[in-house]
């Protein structure tokens, strides 16, 4: 039982995609169309996906094009956008719609590397709440004489091991995103 750390290391890596998944939701000053990921429009009285409406595109680097299949939605996908934190007007043709994402401001980008932090930080206390079921799963073990004492004292340095690892790979997941958002 005691190598058998499985359970806690796929809940550790699962916070990890979590994490990039938030922030891949934050803008960096470029068009990225994950960006469009969290937003849905109300089709045939189904809140359904933009992604899963439309072909986007990014044909240039501060520019997203989205092309409904359906034209009666246009609209719709326009309000959801101008509803959304995005923060940026959508200009339509009538047919497609482009997003054109206006350079950050420093001051933007500090507030954005705030954000990124305190998410970060949030993972970083995901993954401890981890280590610390971990421990207290090896410690029931240890009271219920599954395992010996010496078994917890190896169980505690192999979690507290990985743990480090998973904390250390959240803060590069962080620091490449706040050299993203601070890139001109």
């Amino acid at each position: 039982m005691v190598k058998d750390y499985d359970v806690f290391t796929k809940k550790m890596d699962k916070t990890l995609n979590v994490l990039k998944e938030e922030l891949g939701s934050i803008r960096a000053g470029r068009a990225n169309p994950r960006l469009l990921d969290k937003l849905t429009v109300n089709y045939y009285g189904t809140p359904t996906n933009i992604t899963q409406l439309a072909n986007i595109q990014v044909p240039e680097a501060r520019q997203i094009v989205i092309q409904p299949w359906d034209g009666k939605i246009l609209n719709d996908i326009i309000k959801a956008i101008q509803m959304s934190d995005l923060g940026i007007n959508p200009n339509s043709d009538g047919k497609i719609i482009r997003l054109i994402f206006p350079p950050l401001t420093e001051e933007r980008r500090v507030e954005l590397t705030k954000e990124v932090k305190k998410i970060g930080e949030n993972s970083k206390v995901a993954i401890r709440q981890i280590r610390r079921d971990a421990l207290d799963s090896y410690k029931k073990s240890e009271k219920a004489k599954e395992i010996t004492e010496d078994d917890l004292r190896i169980a505690e340095k192999d979690i507290q091991k990985f743990t480090d690892e998973y904390i250390e790979k959240v803060d590069m997941i962080l620091e490449d995103k706040i050299k993203e958002i601070m890139e001109v």
